[in-house]
């Protein structure tokens, strides 16, 4: 376990969960990008890179003429972006360090993507600032943060299960990070001088046997047990969530509404 691992950690459970993560969210990653005009020869910085699922796909859209600045205070995430980047000859830049120590240049950047990042950040106004500052006139900035966690829910509700969520959610809100940073999202932008080009709601309501349900099947493995360690959630009560999701799966027409999220694309005009 890293000493500035996730709060979801690094492990390989938590790589293999970002995949499938990744592979539920990539279309509308692909919107944010085509929506914001990201392209071949751009500088493009991935806030909150993970281990890169995103930062590939962006250098094949820039190609060797442009460039990914590829961000994460994970260690082991880094390394792995590392060593897909020598064997994929890519044109990627790593950077781990927290975000408020991020080394950009003025004016450097044409855009800039992130998903679920200033989710788990403190001290975001001064991120903004500094991404703001580094972006060229005309650069624009796509992010995906959620807007209400607590909309997180399940269909027919199953108590312990449901404790498990609401659990789960005072952890996130117990730290000194904004998990509902997407309500905020447009106004922060908008302070740091941003024009506004687009908000867009983000909502997934899942059913069991689709690949969607995987994302908060991955979610409650890793995490139930993570409250147990925490001390949120007593053995029992763990155990007594993960009875009542085996009990969902199998009760025909069950659902899962995932957390809402928010999209907010911003120009830089001036």
């Amino acid at each position: 376990m890293e000493s500035n691992a996730y709060i979801l950690g690094t492990e390989q459970a938590e790589l293999h969960r970002l995949g499938i993560q990744h592979q539920i969210w990539s279309s509308e990653a692909r919107q944010a990008w085509k929506t914001a005009e990201f392209g071949f020869g751009q500088t493009i910085l991935d806030l909150g890179s993970g281990p890169g699922f995103c930062t590939f796909e962006l250098a094949y859209m820039v190609g060797q003429n442009g460039k990914v600045i590829a961000v994460d205070k994970s260690q082991a995430f880094i390394n792995f972006i590392n060593e897909q980047n020598k064997q994929q000859q890519l044109n990627i830049e790593t950077q781990c360090t927290s975000f408020e120590d991020i080394k950009l240049k003025e004016n450097s950047i044409d855009r800039v993507y992130s998903r679920w990042a200033l989710s788990w950040a403190s001290n975001t106004d001064k991120i903004i600032n500094d991404i703001v500052t580094s972006l060229k006139i005309g650069g624009v900035v796509a992010m995906q943060e959620y807007y209400d966690w607590s909309t997180l829910q399940i269909e027919p509700n199953l108590p312990n299960l449901t404790k498990g969520m609401q659990k789960a959610l005072q952890s996130f809100l117990d730290t000194d990070s904004d998990i509902n940073i997407g309500r905020r999202l447009p106004a922060m932008l908008s302070k740091a001088g941003l024009e506004l080009l687009q908000i867009r709601p983000l909502s997934k309501c899942v059913a069991f046997n689709s690949i969607e349900w995987q994302w908060p099947r991955t979610f409650f493995n890793i995490y139930l047990p993570k409250l147990g360690e925490m001390g949120y959630l007593t053995k029992n009560e763990v155990a007594l969530a993960f009875s009542d999701f085996d009990e969902l799966e199998k009760i025909e027409g069950a659902s899962i509404l995932c957390p809402h999220m928010l999209e907010v694309i911003a120009v830089k005009t001036k």
